[in-house]
C-alpha cells in the first residue's frame, strides 16, 4: 500500500494530483493526433477529457493491486501543466508495476519524461517495495523507447502483431527493470 506525500518534486518538475482546474491544459495535449498516435485512444474532445480528468483526480494512492497513481507533470518554475505520469500496481503477489507518461509535444526533447519516470520508479521500488516495473509501448514509438532506456530499463520483448489498435495490427514492446537494478 502506498499513499505518497504529494506533490513529488524533482530538479525541474512537480508531480502533483490533478485538480478540476486542469481541464484546459489536459485537453490541450489529449486532443492532439500526434499525442495519441501510439496510444490506445483517439484524440479526445473536451467532454471526454473532462471525464478522464475526473478519474485522474481520484487516483492519488496505491491501496491495492490494480490501483493507479496518475499525477500531473508541471514545471516547477512556472506551474505549467505539461503532461501526466502513471504508476500502476499490477500484482501484489509478484510485486510488479507499470509506468507510463504522456507529454504535450511542445515539451518533448527536454528530458522531462525520464525525470518524471525516475520519480515514479523511486516510488515503485522504495515506496511500494515492488520487485519489477515494466513499460509497455507501441513498438513504433521509438522516442518513448529511448525514455525507458534512459531509465535503465531493458528491452525484453516485442510482441509482434499482438493487438488490433485503431483498426490495425500493432506490435508491443516490453521494457522492464528490477529492484536490484534500480538500486545499483
Amino acid at each position: 500500500m502506498l499513499k505518497p506525500h504529494l506533490p513529488l518534486t524533482t530538479e525541474r518538475l512537480t508531480l502533483r494530483p490533478f485538480a478540476p482546474g486542469d481541464l484546459d491544459a489536459v485537453h490541450a495535449y489529449e486532443s492532439l493526433p500526434d499525442v495519441t498516435r501510439h496510444l490506445y485512444w483517439e484524440p479526445r474532445d473536451r467532454d471526454t477529457s473532462r471525464t478522464f480528468l475526473d478519474k485522474k483526480i481520484t487516483q492519488t494512492a496505491l491501496l491495492d493491486e490494480g490501483d493507479a497513481l496518475d499525477l500531473a507533470i508541471t514545471l516547477t518554475r512556472s506551474g505549467e501543466l505539461i503532461g501526466n505520469c502513471l504508476l500502476i500496481w499490477t500484482s501484489k503477489t509478484h510485486r510488479q508495476g507499470e509506468i507510463g507518461y504522456v507529454l504535450h509535444p511542445g515539451h518533448h526533447g527536454h528530458g522531462y519524461a525520464p525525470e518524471a519516470g525516475r520519480a515514479l520508479l523511486r516510488l515503485a521500488f522504495e515506496g511500494l517495495g515492488l520487485h519489477r516495473v515494466v513499460g509497455r509501448l507501441d513498438a513504433r514509438n521509438t522516442a518513448s523507447a529511448r525514455v525507458l532506456e534512459k531509465l535503465g530499463m531493458r528491452h525484453e520483448a516485442t510482441l509482434v502483431d499482438n493487438e488490433i489498435v485503431k483498426g490495425e495490427w500493432s506490435s508491443e514492446s516490453i521494457y522492464a527493470i528490477l529492484d536490484r537494478e534500480w538500486a545499483t
